[in-house]
């Protein structure tokens, strides 16, 4: 497993991140089975583990504290806050009243002294970013957390970040973690940019974009199952992703490949992405995807992946979760009353 330096962190990570998001309630609820996996991942060379606070609600955190036993300096651990983690609004967000309470709860579930990298999950348009890095300069102070980082930022908030850090004193964020995958492109239009420009490490999400570059039965999948109108084929953008499927999978037989493997081959080809998280759910499609790690696209693999999904292209924005910015999702916010 090659490795890359974090942003100007100083810290190695590997090429995969080990995604955390599928150990739990809402993916493989088995424990020993899920340990397994992380220490499988461990003995195939990946450093970098990445998991959340809201991940089966404290579940997934409380797996891999499991798995780390014994192994913690092996391994540069991150997670994540902002999301809500109950009905409280309180909860959740940016603010130093939560933040405290959050980093506790997850060094606790995680049995750990110290959290490598602590991201904010997603922006907070209620806090005021300058409350947010100020309660994070004093966790890095203080020992419990070593970066910082964000998570599906555009690019204008990670500008803005960036320029309060060093405008109030405060540490800065090092990383971000964008959704980039061959079907979801948009990252390249200005996130990754904006992140190179900064010096900031990448670490992208959803390479296998949910499953449609698994080369599985989307329809038999555990993910199909848990957000079936995200593979609904009667929405245009699905209708447009299983076009491009299609053809990526007649470029991936030409190149000897399996379609995951230059899925995410594609992902690591970026000057921008220091590490790619993969989130397998099981052991074999752990061992699946580490099979593929040494695999690298010629220019003319990735012409023919650029004539399908022109570079900065989103085929389905609605992938991105909860990455659209409220002024486009809030009418409220674009409607004067």
């Amino acid at each position: 497993m090659q490795r890359r330096i974090l942003g100007g962190t100083g810290i190695s990570v590997s090429e995969y991140a080990l995604g955390a998001m599928m150990f739990g309630e809402i993916g493989n609820p088995d424990h020993d089975d899920s340990v397994r996996i992380i220490h499988a991942a461990l003995e195939a060379g990946i450093n970098f583990v990445d998991t959340a606070d809201i991940y089966s609600t404290g579940e997934s955190e409380e797996i891999v504290g499991k798995a780390l036993k014994g192994r913690r300096e092996e391994v540069v651990l991150a997670t994540k806050f902002r999301l809500p983690m109950g009905d409280e609004p309180n909860l959740a967000g940016g603010s130093r009243r939560y933040i405290m309470r959050a980093v506790e709860d997850s060094l606790r579930r995680l049995d750990t002294d110290y959290i490598d990298l602590y991201q904010m999950h997603r922006p907070d348009p209620l806090t005021d970013i300058d409350e947010t890095l100020s309660a994070l300069s004093d966790l890095v102070r203080s020992g419990k957390v070593r970066v910082v980082g964000s998570s599906s930022f555009p690019a204008d908030q990670i500008v803005e970040a960036q320029w309060t850090a060093e405008r109030r004193g405060h540490v800065r964020f090092r990383t971000e973690q964008p959704p980039y995958s061959i079907l979801a492109r948009g990252a390249e239009g200005s996130i990754l940019p904006a992140a190179q420009r900064y010096g900031m490490g990448t670490l992208t999400w959803g390479p296998l974009s949910a499953g449609w570059l698994s080369g599985r039965d989307l329809a038999a999948s555990g993910r199909a199952k848990l957000e079936g109108f995200k593979f609904d084929p009667a929405l245009p953008g699905n209708a447009a992703k299983l076009a491009a499927v299609a053809d990526l999978k007649k470029v991936a037989a030409d190149a000897g490949l399996p379609l995951p493997h230059m899925a995410l081959a594609f992902v690591r080809a970026h000057p921008g992405v220091t590490s790619a998280i993969i989130g397998p759910r099981t052991m074999d499609q752990l061992t699946d995807l580490l099979a593929g790690a040494d695999v690298t696209l010629d220019d003319a693999i990735l012409d023919r992946i650029d004539e399908i999904v022109p570079p900065g292209t989103d085929l389905n924005r609605a992938d991105n979760y909860f990455v659209e910015q409220p002024a486009l999702t809030d009418p409220s916010l674009r409607r004067r009353r």
